[in-house]
C-alpha cells in the first residue's frame, strides 16, 4: 500500500454493517433530509458513484429496486482487464485507460479481491505468431505505462503448450502465447464498495424502487421511490439525481421526458465447467468471427463465455437458449481433444452490457465506452462503460454533478481509497496458519475467508467463536460456511434468500443442483436474523425453487422468447412481499 492512501482517521464514523437497523434508519433519513446527491442504481457503476460522492463530503443515498449487483454487476465474465480484442478496433485510449485501472485496482484499491489470471492465446497458423505477438506486446507496454504489476507475455512452442494445456488438441494451434490479466468475484466487489461508501456516510438501500421522478422550477430535484418490502412510497428531496441503471437508463430518462433511446442491451451467456472436466493449466482466450471467447480458471471451475447479441425482451431476467450453449461449446470444441457436452455444464449465467447506441446493427461493434449526459437540469446519467473502468466512470459523473449544481466540489479520492478488507489483507494472508489453529477452523477455510473478505475476516470468524455450528459448510463440494450467510445478513445486506445464493456465494452456479438442496438450509439460516417465520421461509424456498425450474427450462427453448416467456413465471419475490 502507498503511503498517499486515505488514512482510517478520515473516515466517517457512520457504521459500514449493511443491515436491517442501517436499512431502517436509512430510510428515515430519505424522508426527512434533503440529499446532495440520489444515486439510482447499485451495481458497480451506482455504488461507485456513492463511494465517489460520499468521499468528497456529499451527502449521498443509493436505491436500488432488487439487490446490489443484481443486474449485469454479478452476470459479468469475471475479468479485470483492459480488453485486447479492443485493440483491434483501434480503441487505444479505452484499453490504457483500463489496463491502469487494472493495476490501481491490483495493487492498492483491492488486492484481497483481484486475482492474477493467466491466459493462453492459442496460434493457429504461424504468420499469426508476428500479428498476435504485436498485439499483445502493444498490451503490455500499455500496462507497463500504468505501474504493471503483471508478468510480461511469453511465446511459447507446441510442446511447451501441450505441457501447460493438455486438453488442447495437437492440430489446433501452433503454439501459443501466454500473458496475464485479472480477474474478480464480481458481486463480492460491488458488495465491499458499497460498505466502503458507508463507512463515508453512504446510505445503500435495496428493494427500493424508483416509480418516477420529482421536479420543480424547471429541474429535477428528487424522486418518488417505493419501498418493495413493505409497499410503502414516498418523495425523495435532492440537489442532482444520478441515473446509472445501466440497461435500464432510458426508463429514468423517460420520467425527466427524455424520447431519444441511448442504451442498448447485448446478452452474454457463460457456461460453468468443472475445472477436472478440462485439464489446463491457465486460461485460453480464442479469436471467434465476431468476437473472443474466454475460458477463464474461477476456484473449481472453468468460466465459458461469451456472446454478444441484442437483447430486447425483458432485461430482469435475460435467458441462454439451448443455441447460445450449443454455439459456445461447439466453438471451444473446435480446440479441444475431448469435446465438453451440456452434461458437463453445472450452471448458466447471462449478463446485460448497456452499450451507447449508434448506427451500427450488431451489438458487438457498439461503444464500450461510457459517456456523461444531462438530458435535463438536475439529472445526471452515467451511460456504457465497462466494469473496470469503474471508477472513472464515477469520478467523471460526480464531476458532473459539480457542474449540475454550480458548485466547486472537491477532487476524486478514490483512487486512495483501499476497499473494505484491503488495508491489512496482506499481513492477514501471511498470518492464515496462526488464524487457522487459534480459530479451529480449518487452513482451507480461513484461506477461503481471506479471499473474500480479507482483513475482514474476524467478522466471520467472530460469528463461528459465538456458534460452533457456523463453522461447517453449506455445501459439502463448495467453500461457503454457514458462518457467511448470517454475515450476508448482518453485514452485506441481504434480505432474500436468492441474494445470498446467488450474490453473496456463487452456489446458484457452483452446485450441480444450482442450490436446490442447500435452499432450505440457507432460508433457515437467514430466518434468525430477519425474523422469518415457517410461512416466510417456505416462500422464500418456493421462490427459489422455481426461478432454478425457470431457469433450466429457458436453457432448453429454442427461441428467445419462449425463453423470456418461460423465465418470468418465477416472477420478483421483491413485489410480493410489498
Amino acid at each position: 500500500m502507498g503511503d498517499d492512501l486515505i488514512p482510517p482517521s478520515q473516515l466517517s464514523s457512520a457504521n459500514d454493517d449493511l443491515n436491517p437497523l442501517h436499512r431502517r434508519e436509512a430510510i428515515e433519513r430519505l424522508e426527512m433530509t434533503h440529499l446532495d446527491v440520489l444515486v439510482i442504481g447499485g451495481g458497480v457503476t451506482g455504488i461507485g458513484c456513492a463511494l465517489d460522492a460520499a468521499s468528497r463530503g456529499l451527502s449521498v443515498a443509493v436505491v436500488e429496486q432488487r439487490d446490489l449487483a443484481s443486474g449485469t454487476s454479478s452476470r459479468s465474465s469475471k475479468l479485470i482487464h483492459g480488453g485486447l480484442r479492443y485493440l483491434q478496433q483501434f480503441k487505444f485510449g479505452l484499453v490504457r485507460e483500463a489496463l491502469s485501472e487494472r493495476n490501481l485496482l491490483i495493487s492498492q484499491i483491492a488486492p484481497h479481491l483481484i486475482n492474477q489470471v493467466d491466459f493462453l492465446y492459442p496460434l493457429r497458423n504461424r504468420g499469426e505468431r508476428l500479428y498476435a505477438g504485436l498485439g499483445i506486446g502493444l498490451y503490455d507496454l500499455m500496462a507497463f505505462r500504468g505501474s504493471n504489476r503483471l508478468p510480461h507475455h511469453k511465446h511459447l512452442s507446441r510442446r511447451q503448450v501441450q505441457s501447460k494445456a493438455a486438453a488442447l488438441s495437437s492440430r489446433s494451434h501452433k503454439g501459443a502465447i501466454m500473458f496475464s490479466d485479472a480477474s474478480v468475484d464480481d458481486a463480492r466487489y460491488v458488495i465491499s464498495v458499497a460498505r466502503t461508501a458507508a463507512q463515508f456516510g453512504a446510505s445503500i438501500l435495496t428493494s427500493m424502487k424508483v416509480t418516477n421522478l420529482l421536479t420543480g422550477n424547471g429541474r429535477v430535484n428528487g424522486a418518488v421511490v417505493k419501498c418493495l418490502e413493505t409497499g410503502r412510497e414516498f418523495d425523495v428531496s435532492c440537489g442532482t439525481v444520478v441515473n446509472a441503471t445501466g440497461v435500464w437508463s432510458d426508463d429514468i430518462e423517460q420520467f425527466a421526458g427524455a424520447d431519444r433511446p441511448r442504451v442498448r442491451a447485448s446478452k452474454g451467456i457463460h457456461l460453468v465447467i468443472p475445472k477436472d472436466r478440462v485439464d489446463l493449466e491457465t486460461g485460453l482466450i480464442l479469436r471467434t468471427s465476431d468476437s473472443v471467447l474466454f475460458v477463464i480458471p474461477a476456484g473449481k471451475h472453468w468460466i465459458v463465455g461469451t456472446t454478444d447479441s441484442d437483447w430486447q425482451l425483458d432485461r430482469a431476467h435475460p435467458a441462454a437458449t439451448r443455441q447460445d450453449i450449443d454455439y459456445l461449446l461447439t466453438t471451444l470444441n473446435q480446440i479441444l481433444e475431448a469435446p465438453i457436452t451440456t452434461d458437463d455444464v453445472v450452471g448458466v449465467y447471462v449478463g446485460l452490457r448497456p452499450l451507447l447506441r449508434g448506427d451500427e446493427e450488431i451489438t458487438a461493434k457498439l461503444s464500450r465506452e461510457h459517456a456523461v449526459t444531462s438530458s435535463r437540469e438536475g439529472l445526471v446519467s452515467i451511460s456504457g462503460g465497462k466494469y473496470t473502468t469503474y471508477r472513472i466512470m464515477a469520478q467523471d459523473t460526480i464531476d458532473a454533478v459539480g457542474v449540475d449544481q454550480g458548485r466547486q466540489i472537491p477532487d476524486s479520492t478514490t483512487s486512495k481509497i483501499p476497499l473494505i478488507g484491503a488495508r491489512n489483507y496482506e499481513h492477514v494472508l501471511g498470518s492464515a496458519n496462526e488464524i487457522s489453529e487459534s480459530s479451529g477452523v480449518p487452513l482451507v477455510s480461513v484461506k477461503h475467508l481471506i479471499s473474500r473478505h480479507g482483513d475482514r475476516i474476524d467478522e466471520v470468524l467472530n460469528l463461528i467463536a459465538a456458534d460452533e455450528s457456523l463453522k461447517a459448510l453449506i455445501d459439502e463440494d463448495l467453500p461457503y460456511l454457514r458462518a457467511e450467510v448470517i454475515h450476508s445478513v448482518r453485514f452485506e445486506g441481504a434480505l432474500h434468500l436468492e441474494d445470498v445464493l446467488t450474490r453473496r456465494t456463487k452456489i446458484s452456479i457452483e452446485s450441480w443442483d444450482r442450490g436446490t438442496d442447500s435452499a432450505l438450509l440457507v432460508a433457515e439460516l437467514m430466518a434468525r436474523e430477519l425474523e422469518w417465520d415457517q410461512s416466510r421461509i417456505h416462500s422464500e424456498v418456493e421462490h427459489y425453487l422455481k426461478r432454478v425450474e425457470s431457469e433450466r427450462s429457458s436453457n432448453t427453448q429454442l427461441d428467445d422468447q419462449k425463453a423470456d416467456t418461460s423465465r418470468l413465471a418465477a416472477g420478483d419475490i421483491r413485489e410480493s412481499f410489498a
